[in-house]
């Protein structure tokens, strides 16, 4: 199926032993209630639904079991991110970007086009591009991609078997009785929470390992370096603020800040960036060492 402004399709299987359905729009509808009927007609007409050989659907058309359907997300109103991504490098296999605060790495929720993937996509006109690991929308920082899909599974390895380094940087509180501790290795037990996105540390055999060194001071602030070791959600944010130093402008460590004002507030940026990463290429066996443009300030 064709790429529609940087967005494959979606799919969905019909099973025969799928609840009978007359028309394919009843069985959408049944299938995503979250999405009213009017939005599959809207799409529909803009042929954005198919079958399996790429034929658009309509509203009239039957539902047959057996089969997939292929359909394109679409959102309505999606805000525009005011900050734009740089790539900072871009071989035959490999293509490192440098993402800006509050832009998601991938469409989720109600972000679509606003996301690092589809913009890269339709700046590149690359397809099979995939992101091969993932950071918060709040951090900035770099995000590596695979351009081909046969080359995918080898950098993922990468990932999986920690054979790349992760290094960030993160402005937070100084801890004035903690500055003759550095570097602090953090390593903890970090699980799901009972509070909405909060992850917290609980007992048990740690599944998380950071390095945190003290890079600059400037009191009441202080500027750190954070090596990743394992990547549990949220882990840096978790583990900086345990030791009683929340990253500046975090909105849910310690505690979930609300939104109020209408529309997003792009004033106050986490202060987490993913800095450098570094590893020999699987595919050329170059050795890879690169930095974010971006800058934390103190």
């Amino acid at each position: 199926m064709d790429i529609k402004n940087g967005v494959g399709p979606s799919k969905v299987f019909i099973k025969n032993t799928e609840k009978a359905h007359v028309y394919l729009i009843d069985f959408l509808v049944e299938k995503f209630p979250q999405i009213p009927k009017e939005e599959w007609v809207k799409r529909m007409d803009q042929g954005l639904v198919l079958d399996e050989e790429g034929i658009p659907q309509s509203a009239s058309d039957q539902c047959r079991t057996n089969t997939f359907i292929y359909y394109y997300r679409s959102i309505e109103i999606e805000e525009s991110i005011p900050f734009q991504e740089l790539i900072v490098y871009e071989d035959e296999h490999l293509l490192i970007a440098d993402k800006p605060h509050f832009l998601p790495v991938t469409p989720a929720g109600h972000y679509l086009q606003e996301t690092l993937l589809v913009r890269l996509k339709n700046k590149t006109g690359i397809k099979d591009l995939t992101p091969l690991h993932r950071i918060d929308r709040e951090t900035a920082g770099l995000v590596a991609f695979s351009k081909k899909a046969e080359d995918r599974n080898l950098y993922q390895v990468l990932f999986r078997e920690r054979q790349i380094k992760k290094t960030y940087e993160a402005i937070a509180p100084y801890q004035e009785h903690l500055k003759d501790q550095f570097p602090i290795e953090r390593m903890s037990r970090i699980e799901e929470s009972d509070i909405f996105i909060q992850m917290q540390e609980v007992s048990g055999e740690p599944n998380s390992d950071t390095v945190i060194q003290l890079l600059e001071v400037r009191k009441p602030w202080a500027r750190y370096q954070l090596e990743l070791g394992t990547g549990k959600k949220h882990q840096l944010r978790v583990h900086m603020n345990a030791l009683g130093m929340p990253i500046k402008h975090d909105k849910i460590y310690p505690n979930i800040v609300t939104q109020t004002k209408m529309g997003k507030d792009f004033s106050e940026p986490l202060q987490l960036l993913a800095k450098q990463l570094s590893f020999k290429d699987p595919v050329t066996q170059l050795e890879h060492e690169f930095q974010s443009s971006f800058v934390l300030s103190l």
